[in-house]
C-alpha cells in the first residue's frame, strides 16, 4: 500500500475513535455526549496540530482543513455546549436556583443528535483527506505584482456588483463579488501591514472597514462574524501571538453584544419607521447604558442556546424522523437540481425557499404561520435522507467537493493567495458554514461558473499563464 495512502487511513482512523467510544455509552447520555463533544476537539488536534497533521502548514489557515473544518464542526459540534449546559439547569453555567436535574428523553435524543454531528465532522475531514493532493502539475501563474492586480480587481469587481442591481434575472452574482472585492480588500489590508506598505494597507484597511461599518446596518450578525473571521484569520499567520492573544476576547466581545444589537436594528429599522443609521446609534446607546446589563444577558443566553447552537432544531427532526415523517431519500437532491434551472427557463419554478421549508414544517421546528426562515443544515439534510448513514455520506461528499474546489482554484490562479484566500473563501463561503442543500449545490454550481469566467477572462487578457511546476 502506497505511503500516503496508509498515512491518511491512519488519520481517518483515529478521527472514528470517539465516535465509537461515544456509542459505547449511549446507556449514559452525559457520558456520551460529553464524550462525542470533546471528540470534535481531538479530531481538530489530529488533523491541524498532531504529528498526522493533514495540513502542510499552519500559516495556510484558509485552506478547507484550516477554515472549514474549524467554523463548520466549531458551529456543529461545539456551540451545542450552551444548550446542554441549560438542559443541565445552567445559565452561563452557573446552576440554576432550586433546580433538580433527571435524565429525561431529551438527554438521551441530545446525547445521540451530538454523536450524529460528531460522525458528520468524521465524514468532513475523511472526504477532505481523500482528496489531499500533492502541490505539483500544471497551474497558472499571475503576470503582476499581487497587490496591484488585487487594488484594481476589488475597484472593478465592486463595480460590476453594484451594476448587477439593474439585472434582476443574474442578480445573484452580485454577492459572489462582493464577497470577492471584502476579501481582497481585507487580504491588502494585512500584506500592507506586513510587508510595510502604507499605501495598500490604508487602501485595504479603509474600503474593509467601510464595508464592516456599513454591514452593522443591515440587522445580520452572520456578516460582522465573517468580516471579524477573514481579518483574524488573514492575520494570523503574521501575527500569531497578538492573534492568538485576542481572537477569543475579541470573539466573546462581540457575541455578547451581537444579538442585542441586531435584535435592535432589527426593531426600529426592519418594524418600525427609523433609518438604518439612527436605529444604529439607539442599539449602541442600549449596549452602553446599565440599565439594559440584565437584557443583554438574557439576549446573549437566547442567542447562545437557540441560535449559535442549532442542536435543539436537530433534536426536533431525529424525533420526528422516521417515526412520523419517513426518510426523504433522494427528494431533497431532486428539488436542488430542480433548483439550479434559472427562473428565466422556467418561470413557474417553485420558490426554492418555500420547498425547503417544506422538512422544517413537517418536522415541527417552525410553525407555519411564523414568518421565521429556519433552514436545515448538511448534516440535518444528511439525516433527513437516509439517517447515520446519510449523514456520513452526504458529509463525506462535502468534504471531497470543497476539496476539490479549493485544488482546482489554487491550480487555475497560481497557488495559495489568489486561488485559495481570494476565490476559493469568496465564492463558495456558504461552505464555511453550511446550509440546506438546494442552495449549497446552487452555490456550487454557479460559483463554479463565475470561477470558470473569472479565469478566462483573466487568461485572455495574459494576466494568467501556464506554468510547468
Amino acid at each position: 500500500m502506497h505511503k500516503d495512502t496508509q498515512f491518511k487511513i491512519n488519520v481517518i482512523l483515529y478521527c472514528g475513535m470517539p465516535w465509537l467510544l461515544a456509542l459505547l455509552f449511549t446507556h449514559h447520555p452525559v457520558l456520551s455526549y460529553l464524550i462525542a463533544y470533546f471528540g470534535s476537539y481531538f479530531i481538530f488536534y489530529i488533523t491541524i496540530w498532531s504529528p498526522l497533521k493533514c495540513v502542510s502548514s499552519t500559516d495556510e489557515v484558509m485552506k478547507p482543513m484550516m477554515i472549514i473544518q474549524l467554523i463548520f464542526a466549531g458551529f456543529m459540534c461545539c456551540t451545542s455546549i450552551f444548550f446542554f449546559a441549560d438542559h443541565l439547569g445552567y445559565t452561563y453555567f452557573t446552576l440554576k436556583d432550586s433546580y433538580s436535574f433527571n435524565i429525561s428523553e431529551q438527554t438521551y435524543l441530545l446525547a445521540k443528535c451530538q454523536r450524529l454531528s460528531l460522525l458528520g465532522h468524521i465524514g468532513l475531514v475523511t472526504g477532505m483527506i481523500f482528496n489531499l493532493k500533492p502541490d505539483n502539475g500544471m497551474r497558472y501563474k499571475l503576470q503582476i505584482p499581487i497587490d496591484h492586480f488585487l487594488i484594481k480587481w476589488s475597484l472593478i469587481v465592486s463595480i460590476v456588483a453594484y451594476a448587477l442591481n439593474y439585472t434582476p434575472t443574474i442578480i445573484q452574482f452580485k454577492y459572489y463579488l462582493l464577497a470577492l472585492a471584502t476579501t481582497a480588500q481585507a487580504l491588502l489590508f494585512i500584506r500592507g501591514l506586513v510587508y510595510k506598505k502604507p499605501m495598500v494597507a490604508l487602501y485595504g484597511g479603509i474600503l474593509f472597514g467601510l464595508n464592516t461599518l456599513n454591514a452593522t446596518l443591515t440587522g445580520y450578525k452572520e456578516i460582522l462574524i465573517i468580516h471579524f473571521i477573514i481579518i483574524s484569520f488573514l492575520a494570523y499567520p503574521h501575527f500569531k501571538k497578538t492573534i492568538t492573544l485576542i481572537f477569543l476576547p475579541c470573539l466573546y466581545i462581540l457575541l455578547y453584544i451581537l444579538p442585542t444589537l441586531t435584535t435592535t436594528i432589527r426593531l426600529k429599522s426592519w418594524n418600525g419607521n427609523k433609518t438604518s443609521k439612527t436605529a444604529r446609534t439607539e442599539a449602541y446607546d442600549t449596549l452602553t447604558e446599565d440599565r439594559y446589563e440584565q437584557l443583554i444577558l438574557q439576549n446573549n443566553w437566547e442567542f447562545l442556546t437557540n441560535r449559535l447552537s442549532e442542536i435543539n432544531m436537530f433534536c426536533m427532526y431525529v424525533k420526528y424522523t422516521p417515526s412520523q415523517q419517513p426518510y426523504y431519500g433522494t427528494s431533497i437532491f431532486n428539488n436542488a437540481m430542480h433548483a439550479l434551472i434559472p427562473r428565466a427557463l422556467w418561470s413557474e419554478k417553485p420558490n426554492t425557499e418555500k420547498v425547503a421549508m417544506e422538512r422544517v414544517y413537517k418536522s415541527r421546528v417552525v410553525n407555519r404561520l411564523s414568518t421565521v426562515s429556519a433552514k436545515t443544515r448538511p448534516v440535518f439534510d444528511g439525516y433527513l435522507s437516509g439517517g447515520t448513514m446519510g449523514v456520513l455520506l452526504s458529509m463525506l461528499v462535502y468534504g471531497i467537493l470543497i476539496q476539490w474546489l479549493c485544488n482546482k482554484a489554487e491550480a487555475l490562479f497560481g497557488g495559495y493567495e489568489l486561488g485559495c484566500v481570494v476565490l476559493f473563501n469568496s465564492l463558495f463561503q456558504q461552505f464555511w458554514r453550511g446550509n440546506n442543500w438546494e442552495f449549497l449545490i446552487n452555490n456550487l454550481v454557479y460559483g463554479f461558473i463565475l470561477m470558470l469566467i473569472i479565469f478566462y477572462v483573466l487568461k485572455s487578457t495574459h494576466l494568467l499563464k501556464p506554468e510547468r511546476l
